[in-house]
């Protein structure tokens, strides 16, 4: 393989692929020693200093960090804040275009998930077999476009919690979903915007589908009286209840959901 080098060129290409890394990996991993960073880097034929370097340049315009005190380099270039004003403004077209070029680089085959946050030891690719398919009359076998889209939204709502649902803190993968606040079929504009998201276990995910509980402006769950009338009440106190009032774990980065968003899912789906 040929020596990476720090001259190479940034490209859309490659300003897209770092920008959905930005995405998927937590602020405090923007180094040049995580491996995912290291490998994709090799891949690109730069160094791993030179990725690093670019995602922290990515984080000095990210609001939520600038928000809390947190930023990156300060040497993002007009170029930088070009892609990152249209990634954000075309999340819908160029997160799945950013996933497809990282699947190519990485020789991932159709169907699989670039997995960026589980592993210590770097990228895993595996079936996307944590993703929810879509239901709909136009949907009901997703696209590449949908499945790519879906692998960028689980994984960076996932990242934003640190892994760990925002309820509870249960941190098993398999036990966690990137929930919508605006639902899919309802605002396909909102899809795979992180801020659309929250990371709840599967019982949660469900009850905040069916509008049995929500969170209040200052991300504080709410519960339905329906619940509070459910049997066995140990259960609901266990599971529900005793975490009444409690702030939602905090996100990082640009996974912070939306307020407004979460204004709607109070006033349209929570049952009160």
């Amino acid at each position: 393989m040929p020596k990476p080098k720090s001259s190479v060129p940034w490209t859309r290409q490659h300003r897209l692929m770092a920008l959905n890394l930005y995405h998927k990996l937590p602020f405090g991993r923007l180094h040049h020693r995580n491996p995912v960073i290291v490998e994709v880097a090799a891949k690109m034929g730069r160094t791993p200093s030179s990725l690093a370097m670019k995602l922290t340049n990515f984080a000095s315009l990210d609001p939520v960090l600038a928000a809390r005190g947190i930023g990156g380099l300060d040497g993002a270039s007009k170029g930088d804040r070009e892609q990152w004003q249209e990634f954000r403004e075309n999340l819908d077209e160029l997160a799945p275009e950013s996933e497809g070029l990282l699947e190519q680089l990485l020789n991932a085959p159709e169907g699989a998930e670039i997995d960026c946050t589980s592993s210590p030891r770097g990228v895993v690719i595996r079936p996307d077999r944590f993703l929810v398919r879509p239901n709909g009359p136009t949907e009901g076998t997703a696209s590449v476009k949908v499945r790519r889209g879906q692998c960028f939204f689980r994984q960076a709502v996932l990242t934003a919690y640190g892994g760990r649902c925002g309820v509870t803190g249960l941190a098993i993968p398999e036990l966690l979903v990137a929930s919508h606040i605006h639902p899919w079929a309802l605002f396909p504009e909102d899809r795979i915007d992180p801020q659309n998201g929250l990371c709840l276990s599967r019982l949660h995910d469900g009850a905040f589908d069916q509008g049995l509980i929500t969170f209040d402006a200052d991300l504080r769950m709410l519960m339905s009286g329906r619940l509070k009338e459910s049997e066995p009440k140990e259960t609901v106190e266990r599971f529900f209840e005793a975490y009444v009032g409690l702030p939602l774990r905090s996100p990082e980065k640009i996974g912070e959901p939306s307020r407004a968003f979460l204004e709607w899912h109070r006033s349209e789906v929570f049952a009160g």
